[in-house]
């Protein structure tokens, strides 16, 4: 065996001093004492007569923050502990616990969300501000400048061991399947309930409780114009009324939906004259081969039985190998393999985007809804919700809601104190744990201060204390 020495001479200690490792949670912590989120939780949790040793509030954040590095029980709140010197002390996990089944009451859940929305507005006015402005979504190489764009998606978070509200799922598994809604502009959860995993992927009452919640976590001002989407599995007759009755003088709410084809739907396909078909377009703009859209509005003949103002477009795509054993009858015979979206954008398009009326740009748009998956979905994974730690069902909503606010705390930090960094900017919870939060420090003190003194080696040592000096530049709100 060939052995290339790194090594020699190489002995390994439990007894530096000053060090601090994941010297990135002191970013994470800045973004929500700066932006008012820390003293508004403290404020939300607050209860007469109650003066605990350490403030709610901020073992709520503590918490979020332990997620954001990568915690996935409540005791791995020990990290913090190591973070004491720079944070202060840190909450033990009885103590989180505590925290986390006081925070999990339907009256706190109403206090926090409130506190949210005001940390939230603060922080979009000053995302405002940044050199990169607003991050308005971008569609088919069209900015969707104006318009908030929300998504609605249900996940599923095994258990495995017997946890209260814990039941088998629709995968054949066992554990919890919560609904959230995601805003796809900033990749914040606005809003998510924990429900059982026997929960229906389209039970109305959940959408809209979760819709609502989502709506008030948006500042008034960008809820002029809203585009809610909404995957074929969540869509029934209820929630499309629903989306259809949520416009107002001063508020514009569109959505597009996906829909279940039955035979009426097909029969409408089965009437698109070849010539009616228009090849698809791809997120960048471009044209796709094999794939392609046309308007069957005029072609449903179920469609008095639905509120006026709906429109339907079909899709056909060439259908790969392993979707070959799931085709119908009509669609062995075609070759293709069809899909409608249901939508309110009228004839006349999203107000301030030329060509947003044509079935080709409601087809890709609606398509982008399966960024939620990744952007929305595994992010809140990778943010604790792999899996809820408690046996109770009062404290893993109280996790459920820490993870949220962990989401929140990273995309803030990142969208204020990366904003010029293109990489960092847009980066995954994986990524800027690597790069930026994972890092290693040195404590040292001297003359009543403190320093944190990072490896100047460090690839991304700029990114990190630019980011630094932005959260401390931030102004507190009013």
């Amino acid at each position: 065996m060939q052995l290339n020495g790194w090594d020699r001479a190489l002995k390994v200690t439990a007894d530096g001093k000053g060090l601090v490792g994941h010297a990135g949670a002191i970013l994470l912590r800045k973004a929500a004492d700066q932006l008012g989120l820390t003293a508004g939780l403290s404020a939300a949790l607050r209860r007469k007569g109650s003066s605990p040793l350490l403030d709610r509030g901020t073992v709520l954040v503590s918490l979020a923050v332990a997620i954001a590095l990568g915690a996935t029980s409540m005791s791995d709140i020990a990290l913090l502990a190591h973070l004491s010197p720079v944070l202060g002390a840190a909450p033990g996990g009885p103590t989180v616990r505590r925290a986390l089944d006081l925070a999990g009451t339907p009256r706190m859940l109403d206090r926090i969300a409130r506190a949210r929305a005001r940390a939230r507005e603060h922080a979009w006015t000053l995302i405002e501000k940044t050199p990169a402005g607003f991050p308005w979504l971008a569609v088919a190489g069209k900015t969707l400048t104006g318009w908030l764009v929300i998504d609605m998606d249900a996940t599923l978070v095994a258990a495995s061991s017997d946890k209260e509200g814990a039941a088998p799922t629709w995968k054949m598994g066992y554990g919890f399947h919560p609904l959230g809604a995601w805003c796809a502009n900033t990749r914040e959860c606005l809003d998510m309930l924990l429900r059982p995993g026997n929960a229906g992927s389209n039970t109305f009452t959940d959408h809209k409780e979760v819709l609502a919640a989502a709506l008030k976590q948006v500042p008034a001002r960008f809820r002029r114009k809203i585009v809610v989407r909404v995957d074929g599995a969540g869509a029934s007759h209820d929630l499309i009324a629903h989306l259809l009755s949520l416009s107002t003088p001063r508020k514009k709410v569109l959505f597009t939906c996906g829909w279940t084809i039955m035979a009426a739907g097909e029969d409408a396909i089965r009437q698109v004259p070849a010539a009616a078909w228009k090849p698809g377009i791809t997120q960048d703009g471009t044209a796709e081969e094999d794939k392609d859209a046309a308007e069957i509005t005029g072609l449903m003949t179920r469609a008095g039985n639905w509120p006026e103002g709906l429109r339907w477009i079909a899709r056909r795509v060439k259908p790969p190998r392993r979707h070959l054993r799931n085709l119908t009858d009509y669609e062995r015979k075609t070759g293709w393999k069809y899909s409608i979206t249901c939508t309110n954008i009228p004839d006349g398009g999203m107000d301030g985007i030329p060509g947003s009326h044509h079935p080709q740009y409601i087809d890709v748009l609606h398509r982008d809804h399966a960024t939620v998956e990744t952007s929305g979905v595994r992010t809140a994974k990778a943010m604790g919700l792999r899996n809820l730690p408690s046996k109770t069902w009062q404290v893993n909503t109280g996790w459920v809601l820490a993870a949220n606010i962990a989401a929140d705390l990273a995309a803030w930090t990142r969208l204020l104190g990366h904003s010029d960094d293109e990489e960092l900017g847009n980066a995954d919870p994986d990524t800027l744990r690597y790069r930026v939060w994972h890092l290693p420090a040195r404590l040292a003190r001297h003359a009543r201060q403190r320093t944190l003194a990072i490896s100047p080696g460090w690839p991304w040592k700029d990114a990190f204390l630019a980011c630094w000096q932005r959260l401390c530049a931030l102004p507190s709100p009013a």
